[in-house]
C-alpha cells in the first residue's frame, strides 16, 4: 500500500487541528464527568422537582451505587456517542472527494487502498484513545463520589463497547466509500444500528456475532456477566472486511 505512513501521518494531523479533536473527546469527557453525579444524586434531584409524588417515587427507586455511575457511562456509549460516530463519520471518505482533497492526494503514485486503510486505522485509534481517557475519568470520578469503583465492570463494558464503536467505523468507511451524501451514508448506519440492537434480542445470534454487543455494555456494567468473546472476535473480523470492501469500492470510484 504505497503511501500508508504518509496518509496516517496526514490523517492524524488533520484531527488534532480540525473540529474532530474537540467533538468526541469534547462529548465523552462531558459524560464521564457528570456521570458519577448524576447517578448519585438523582434521587435529590427528583425528590426537588417532582412534588407531591417525589416521595413515594422515591420509595421505589434503590439507594444509588457505583454500578448506576458505571451504568450512567454504558448508556452514554451505547446511544448518544455511538449517533455521534455514525454522524461524523458518515463523510469520512465521500468528504474528501466532495472537497477535492482526494483527488490532489490521488494523483500522486500511492494507492487508494492505503488512503481508505488509513482512515478507518487512525480514527479506530483516536476512539479508543477518547473512550479509555474518558473511562478513566469516569473510574475515578466514580471513585470519589461514591468511595467504590471497581473497576472490573466499568472496563470490561467499555471494552466490548469499543469494539462495536470501531465496527461502526469501518461501516462508516465502507458507506462514505460507496455513497456521495454524508447525510445518506449516516441515514443508513443509523438503519443498520436499528437492525442490529433488534437481531440482538436472539440469543443464539448474540451469543456468535456481532449484534451480541449492542447490549452487552449495558449488561457488564451493571456487573452482570455477558459471553462477549465470539461478539468481540467477531467484530473485529468484520471489521476488516468493512475495510476492505471499502478499498475495493473506492478503486471503482472516479474522482
Amino acid at each position: 500500500m504505497n503511501g500508508f505512513s504518509a496518509f496516517v501521518r496526514k490523517e492524524a494531523t488533520e484531527i488534532v487541528r480540525t473540529w474532530r479533536i474537540w467533538v468526541l473527546p469534547g462529548m465523552l469527557l462531558m459524560f464521564a464527568l457528570t456521570g458519577p453525579l448524576l447517578a448519585k444524586y438523582t434521587p435529590e434531584i427528583i425528590g426537588a422537582v417532582g412534588g407531591s409524588q417525589a416521595a413515594a417515587i422515591l420509595k421505589a427507586i434503590p439507594k444509588p451505587t457505583y454500578l448506576d455511575s458505571y451504568a450512567q457511562w454504558a448508556k452514554n456509549l451505547t446511544q448518544i456517542v455511538l449517533f455521534a460516530v455514525i454522524i461524523i463519520y458518515g463523510g469520512l471518505i465521500s468528504g474528501e472527494r466532495k472537497s477535492g482533497t482526494a483527488v490532489l492526494v490521488l494523483t500522486k503514485p500511492v494507492s487508494r487502498t492505503a488512503f481508505v486503510v488509513a482512515k478507518a486505522l487512525v480514527h479506530s485509534v483516536f476512539l479508543a484513545v477518547a473512550v479509555t481517557v474518558g473511562t478513566l475519568v469516569t473510574w475515578g470520578g466514580t471513585a470519589l463520589v461514591f468511595g467504590k469503583a471497581a473497576g472490573g465492570p466499568l472496563w470490561s463494558s467499555a471494552m466490548a463497547w469499543l469494539a462495536f464503536g470501531v465496527l461502526f467505523i469501518a461501516i462508516m468507511t465502507l458507506l462514505s466509500s460507496l455513497l456521495g451524501s454524508q447525510a445518506g451514508a449516516a441515514g443508513i448506519g443509523l438503519g443498520v444500528f436499528a437492525l442490529i440492537s433488534i437481531a440482538g434480542l436472539w440469543e443464539p445470534l448474540a451469543t456468535y456475532s456481532p449484534v451480541g454487543l449492542a447490549n452487552a455494555p449495558m449488561v457488564l456494567a451493571a456487573g452482570k456477566e455477558s459471553a462477549i468473546l465470539w461478539p468481540v472476535v467477531t467484530s473485529l473480523a468484520l471489521s476488516c472486511v468493512l475495510v476492505a470492501l471499502a478499498a475495493w469500492a473506492f478503486r471503482t470510484k472516479e474522482l
